[in-house]
Formats: C-alpha cells, sequence, structure tokens
C-alpha cells in the first residue's frame, strides 16, 4: 500500500474583512498557513494543540543579543510543525529600540517565499 499526501485544501481567509472567502489550496494555503502560525502565541488557545503557533511573547525585555539567537530558532521551530514546510532559513534579524523585525525564507513542497515577522522586544 502506497502513502498518499494529504491535500492542503483548506478555508482561504481574507485578512482585512476577517470573513472566509472560499478555499485555498497548494502554495496559497502553505502561505496563509505561515501567516496563521505566525499570529498565533503558541498555549494561548485552547483550540490549539501544544505544537501549534510560536512563542514570540517571551522576548518582550529581553537582552538584544538573546532575541537573535532566540527569534530565528522560535520561528522555525514553529514553522516545520507544518508537514509542507521543508526549511526555514536566510534570516535577516534588526532590531530597532523595542521593535525586532526578522525576515526569513519559507521552503515548502510548493515553493519557497519571504516572510516577514515584527516583534515588540
Amino acid at each position: 500500500m502506497t502513502e498518499q499526501a494529504e491535500t492542503s485544501k483548506t478555508y482561504k481567509l481574507d485578512t482585512v474583512a476577517n470573513r472566509i472567502i472560499g478555499l485555498t489550496d497548494g502554495p496559497d494555503a502553505v502561505r496563509q498557513s505561515v501567516f496563521k502560525i505566525l499570529q498565533t502565541e503558541r498555549y494561548r488557545f485552547f483550540c490549539y494543540s501544544a505544537d501549534y503557533g510560536v512563542e514570540l511573547e517571551g522576548l518582550v525585555g529581553a537582552d538584544p543579543a538573546f532575541v537573535r539567537s532566540e527569534i530565528k530558532r522560535r520561528i522555525s521551530e514553529a514553522l516545520l510543525q507544518d508537514d509542507r514546510i521543508s526549511e526555514v532559513n536566510d534570516f535577516s534579524i534588526e532590531i530597532d529600540a523595542d521593535v525586532a523585525k526578522a525576515t526569513f525564507t519559507v521552503v515548502s513542497d510548493f515553493r519557497s517565499f519571504r516572510e516577514e515577522v515584527r516583534q515588540d522586544v
């Protein structure tokens, strides 16, 4: 028996109007998953498993050197929980006053794309 990959079809979100506007699949579904994971603080919502979301709020008030090392690890760990994502690389991290900006590449089964996260620190 051969193992068959599951579809990535899911509801398409309009993040501006906060509505579901149909269905999405493939690379757009992965990009939406990345957005949702990075917008969800891990352990905050009981409807998600303990593996879902990212832990960034704990970086608030931390030393910038600690933030630089941890933000990469925490983002990678969160996104690699999605089986369609094989790698998170090419990080660029800037810390300006009390905001950290991490830009990175997400490598998925469909294609690679750049993503950015801003977090108060």
